[in-house]
């Protein structure tokens, strides 16, 4: 049985959005694919909170506060190596983009995008410097590197010189949608103080690259008559205070909602609440809401940059991110034509059927042999 040791030290819950998604998809469908024993390394807020890091496999807590960049880059750097020879393990998995660069076992990275150079206000203060130093040494230190997406693959190639053959590309999964549990849609107009009229919802995180600030301008641009609610759940960032003061320079602040992270519950009640989602990222290295959206049957027009395009195929209706009009454009099609709206759902639906994370365990275990082999 393969012993593998997943780095989770720079998982903090509620405040790393896909990438939480991610490890808390992947462990179980790990541990459920057999031939695997994991160890999982968190940090003490992870290990307080739970989660599957301590039901499939093995634990260990790593004493760090990772809200401290200083303490997860020293953590990652020096004690994760060492709980690794200490437990055993043969490969350690790191989920995050970044890495331990030497001792330990074998190195496997999942570097999800290069958001810190292809939008480089993605990240602030010490968050970006750490990321313009340890992508990077992650990438050429790595024994194997998994990608989201082929787009992603292309990006190391061409900006940081990564040679193809080592990257494997492993595509992402929708959750299961589990519409039994869904907050009803009144609980939610009233807990989020929406009126009656369409909600369009734009599952994002509060940074620059997620593109924002077009899509209240493009909201702004829709006349009153005809503007609906839009609400944008994600973690919170200091970018936030921006959004919401250009929100009432628009003259928009009462059609727009920026909740922190939501329960599950609440999450699937405002897809089923939503008249569609609209995502106009300007860089994404998958684009998880987008598929989450598309699963659920809700359709989705979204920016047709990156690996976007990749993931939707034509079950979308895409648009240029940089062009608030396009933005309105699309918004105000799907707001006015339910035929396409029905299209895209039926579209969406059998095209995320073909994204599974029992398929994504699949090809990381197959990942890791590659880089069992390629260490000898």
């Amino acid at each position: 049985m393969l012993h593998v040791g997943i780095n989770l030290v720079f998982l903090t819950p509620g405040e790393q959005g896909g990438m939480e998604t991610y490890a808390r998809e992947l462990l179980p469908a790990l541990a459920a694919g057999g031939g695997i024993h994991l160890t999982s390394f968190v940090n003490l807020a992870a290990a307080d909170q739970g989660g599957p890091w301590e039901e499939f496999g093995d634990q260990v807590v790593v004493p760090v506060d990772a809200r401290r960049r200083t303490e997860w880059v020293r953590a990652e750097q020096l004690l994760v190596p060492l709980a690794a020879r200490r437990a055993g393990v043969e490969l350690v998995h790191s989920l995050a983009s970044t890495a331990p660069l030497t001792g330990g076992p074998v190195r496997v990275t999942t570097i999800h995008d290069l958001n810190y150079k292809m939008v480089p206000d993605t990240h602030f203060g010490l968050r970006a410097l750490g990321m313009r130093a340890l992508v990077p040494a992650a990438a050429r230190r790595s024994h194997r590197i998994i990608v989201d997406a082929a787009s992603t693959r292309d990006d190391l190639a061409r900006h940081l010189r990564v040679d193809p053959t080592k990257v494997d590309v492993v595509p992402l999964a929708a959750g299961i949608p589990v519409p039994e549990i869904a907050t009803s849609a009144s609980d939610l107009r009233e807990a989020l103080k929406l009126d009656s009229r369409p909600v369009v919802l734009s599952p994002s995180a509060k940074r620059p690259h997620k593109n924002l600030e077009r899509l209240i301008r493009a909201l702004g641009a829709i006349p009153v008559d005809r503007r609906p609610m839009l609400v944008v759940p994600g973690y919170p960032t200091p970018y936030e205070q921006i959004l919401r003061d250009l929100a009432v320079e628009m003259g928009v602040f009462d059609d727009v909602r920026l909740p922190g992270w939501l329960r599950p519950e609440d999450m699937e009640g405002l897809y089923a609440l939503a008249t569609c989602v609209v995502f106009p990222s300007l860089y994404e290295g998958f684009g998880l809401p987008v598929l989450e959206a598309m699963a659920r049957g809700v359709p989705v027009a979204c920016s047709d940059r990156a690996s976007l395009p990749e993931v939707t195929g034509t079950a979308a209706l895409l648009f240029d991110p940089e062009d608030e009009r396009a933005i309105r454009d699309s918004l105000e099609r799907l707001l006015s034509d339910p035929d396409l709206r029905a299209d895209l759902a039926t579209q969406g639906c059998a095209r995320a059927r073909r994204f599974s994370w029992e398929a994504t365990a699949e090809q990381t275990v197959a990942a890791y042999r590659r880089a069992l082999e390629g260490a000898v």
